[in-house]
């Protein structure tokens, strides 16, 4: 099938160029130099830093609204709603906490060495590398930048190659607004990442799949680095009877579909409770029209997949259950219409690894038994989430089951909120972020004891 080009429609971007293999030590040198000299320390110092990089985010909005247009297809809304403007929210949030984060905390000491004071300190932790993905290509560089920074560190940060617009377009401003001696940007693919791998850092901060992330973490053992490690994994939805279900079906559409379901936390696949799944499926339908109009093809708000391999990979899913809606495909335009697969089998290929793409299947389950133990059965997800009126329900999923995040009646939605903790368990990652728990994660929580040497010595 063939469409009209649309401004949806992605560009033939030009692979970034690679920055060269050989400078990348002197790289990590000069930036382990500044942090040496306390330039990233103050706090003063770290505001200004966030600040520049408040400026470069809205003086330069649309220069990253178009390149993110010809890597994934984002329309200028959808590119500000969950690109730039959620990385300002981050970073709004952050500049105004920031000082009273940074606090030392007073901690209780024992009688027996009174009088004495005892604290905690946050101490910056040094030479960050940030390694981000294809799919929030400038999200998920800057928001963990943000509390890199805001933690008084310096930081290289490694674009993803499959986004070489984006790449391209933070390689070329980021130096123009931050301080280049503390932050630097590293282009290229396999090569690159893997010269900076065997360089030490002081904290790896890696977004992206399992299999690159054991990568990550068997270099960072090498040099004892601490790793954070952002992950994805198959998110289910459990949807009971009694839940409103054209009010699931919309708030699971959108979800689901934004981004075209290249997002971690995007609900993976539907757990249909008892007899809900033959409304759900008629519902789910209704909702993508309604997102999407008669064409998504046509549609603005409807992005594309990131390139040909990962096309071949999703469309070769259709065949696994009946196709309620959707399913069309133009390879040509990396489009992919939003899907909904039914009668799908647990055992089906659509269910065994995470999708990452705008494909949602359906399975039905007999009871919420048969979910929670159907959910354990697998991998430890990002994110589980459920629409239910029952509390006893919420409760049960919340005391047995284990996920990176429950949400009740809103997928995605964590994700926004920067006073929640972001990030995996088990397969689905390690570590957290946004907001103070950035501030944990780049930070040392250093144990300081202050006793008088005046006082008569312990015995």
């Amino acid at each position: 099938m063939t469409h009209t080009p649309t401004s949806a429609t992605p560009a033939s971007a030009a692979p970034a160029p690679a920055t060269a293999v050989a400078d990348i030590p002197a790289l990590v040198t000069r930036l382990r130099t500044a942090f040496a000299g306390g330039r990233t320390k103050p706090l003063d110092r770290r505001l200004e830093q966030l600040a520049a990089l408040r400026a470069l985010l809205t003086e330069q909005a649309e220069e990253f609204q178009r390149a993110l247009a010809a890597d994934l297809g984002k329309s200028a809304a959808e590119a500000y709603r969950t690109e730039i403007g959620f990385t300002l929210h981050e970073l709004d949030h952050t500049v105004a906490h920031l000082e009273e984060w940074l606090r030392p905390k007073p901690a209780a000491v024992p009688e027996v060495f009174r009088p004495a004071e005892a604290r905690v300190v946050r101490d910056p932790l040094g030479v960050v590398l940030i390694i981000a993905p294809w799919n929030y290509p400038l999200q998920l560089a800057l928001a963990p930048l943000v509390g890199a920074l805001a933690a008084g560190n310096v930081a290289v940060v490694k674009p993803s190659e499959l986004a070489p617009a984006t790449s391209a377009a933070m390689a070329r401003l980021l130096p123009r607004y931050l301080d280049p001696e503390t932050v630097t940007v590293v282009e290229g693919a396999v090569p690159e990442t893997t010269a900076l791998l065997e360089q030490r850092f002081d904290h790896i901060f890696y977004t992206g799949n399992g299999t690159v992330g054991r990568i990550v973490m068997a270099a960072a053992a090498r040099h004892l680095t601490p790793v954070t490690l952002e992950l994805g994994g198959k998110s289910p939805v459990v949807v009971e009877p009694g839940a409103d279900l054209a009010l699931t079906a919309r708030r699971i559409a959108r979800g689901k579909f934004l981004n075209a379901g290249q997002t971690c936390v995007a609900p993976d696949y539907v757990l249909a409770v008892g007899g809900t799944a033959a409304g759900l499926e008629e519902q789910l339908a209704a909702a993508v029209h309604e997102l999407y109009g008669d064409d998504p093809a046509a549609s603005p708000a409807y992005g594309r997949i990131v390139n040909e391999r990962h096309f071949d990979r999703l469309t070769a899913l259709l065949a696994d259950g009946r196709v309620v809606t959707g399913g069309g495909h133009d390879r040509a335009e990396r489009y992919l219409a939003p899907t909904v697969l039914a009668d799908v089998s647990p055992d089906a290929p659509v269910m065994t690894a995470e999708i990452f793409g705008p494909v949602l299947p359906i399975v039905t389950v007999p009871d919420l038994d048969a979910a929670i133990a159907f959910i354990n059965e697998r991998d430890k997800p990002l994110a589980l989430y459920a629409f239910t009126e029952s509390e006893a329900t919420k409760q049960r999923l919340t005391e047995e089951t284990s996920s990176g995040a429950l949400t009740f009646g809103l997928p995605v939605s964590h994700l926004a909120m920067p006073e929640l903790p972001f990030g995996g368990v088990g397969e689905s990652g390690m570590g957290r972020y946004h907001g103070e728990y950035s501030i944990d994660t780049f930070s040392h929580a250093k144990a300081v004891v202050d006793k008088p040497l005046t006082d008569r010595p312990l015995a």
